[in-house]
């Protein structure tokens, strides 16, 4: 004869259930430091966090400056720049992700909506629509030039504070990684065309040489 099976337990009303529409007061400030122990007076860990959220806007834009053109390039290099613009994409992510971590371990609060990157950061809003792709690929190098600008500017200032893992972090991630993108984006504007027909009348042949 079959057991009865066993009856399961009833839970109280509303257990499980998620509380929505919660809401409070903010436990810690934009302007607010929380003390860590770094070994770092707050002078410097507030100075590090302020310029790092500077340098952390400006990235996350030029994120979105790379993902845009990824999908807004058109042309004989189409399919080669899709590619680049989307590797560049992912490691800016990354940065992201390291700036933002040494902000909190500062002992700062990260920026972390798009809104206040816009109202912060110093890149220039491109256009909405397409632009020329040489436009886009400029655009994208200007954009490298002042983070890596105002990366190697408080590298220094981080050595002379003794910070010395947020020196480490801007030139080991942000410049190596700026400086390597910039070079990869400048060689697609040299002033060469993609392919060279030479003529050779003498011959009366006619082939093209690629570059």
């Amino acid at each position: 004869m079959a057991s009865a099976p066993m009856p399961r337990p009833h839970s109280p009303p509303g257990a499980s259930q998620p509380h929505l529409h919660q809401q409070s007061r903010e436990v810690q400030r934009f302007d607010q430091l929380r003390d860590m122990p770094l070994g770092l007076s707050e002078e410097v860990r507030s100075e590090m966090a302020a310029e790092l959220n500077r340098i952390l806007c400006d990235t996350r834009i030029l994120h979105d400056l790379y993902k845009k053109t990824h999908w807004l390039v058109r042309g004989a290099t189409f399919y080669q720049l899709h590619l680049l613009m989307d590797k560049h994409a992912e490691e800016q992510e990354a940065l992201v992700d390291v700036l933002a971590e040494r902000v909190q371990t500062l002992g700062g609060v990260a920026v972390g909506d798009a809104r206040h990157v816009a109202e912060l950061t110093r890149i220039e809003r491109p256009p909405d629509g397409v632009e020329e792709v040489p436009a886009m690929l400029s655009r994208l190098l200007d954009a490298h030039e002042q983070i890596i600008r105002e990366a190697r500017r408080v590298a220094i200032r981080a050595d002379e504070l003794g910070d010395l893992v947020t020196n480490d972090i801007l030139v080991s991630n942000v410049l190596r990684t700026n400086e390597l993108q910039a070079w990869f984006v400048a060689e697609h504007l040299v002033d060469r065309p993609l392919v060279v027909v030479k003529d050779d009348s003498a011959s009366g042949s006619r082939g093209s040489r690629m570059h």
